[in-house]
This record gives structure tokens, sequence and C-alpha cells, in this order.
């Protein structure tokens, strides 16, 4: 590989690790240790609407999808 093209990529690795630092927690509004936010928008396809303090103490699973 052409050592330009090396640099470019480690530069473009190491803006995009810091933007993702510094802006991922602030785009967010959360940080470590915060609750989670409430769940509840849109249909619920395979059980009855929850919410967080029903899945207090367990294990959950969250799989999110877009068609498009």
């Amino acid at each position: 590989m052409n050592n330009r093209y090396i640099r470019f990529l480690a530069a473009s690795a190491l803006i995009g690790a810091l933007a993702f630092f510094f802006l991922g927690g602030a785009a967010s509004g959360l940080g470590p240790g915060d609750p989670a936010p409430e769940v509840g928008r849109g249909p619920w396809l395979n059980s009855r609407p929850l919410r967080m303090a029903d899945l207090r103490g367990r294990v959950v699973l969250v799989k999110m999808w877009t068609f498009g």
C-alpha cells in the first residue's frame, strides 16, 4: 500500500474515534451510570407494552432494525 494512503486511513480513524468519543455521549444526553430511557413508541408485536420497571433485574436483548 501507498504510505500516503495508510496515513490518510490512520488520520481518518483517529478523527472518527475522537468525534465518537466527544460527540457520542453528548448526542444521546446519557452518560455512564444514567438510567435507560423508557421505551414506549410504536406497536409491540410480541408482548404487552413493557416498562423499564417491569424489566428491572433481567437480562434484556434489544434488537432494532429499519426498512429502507
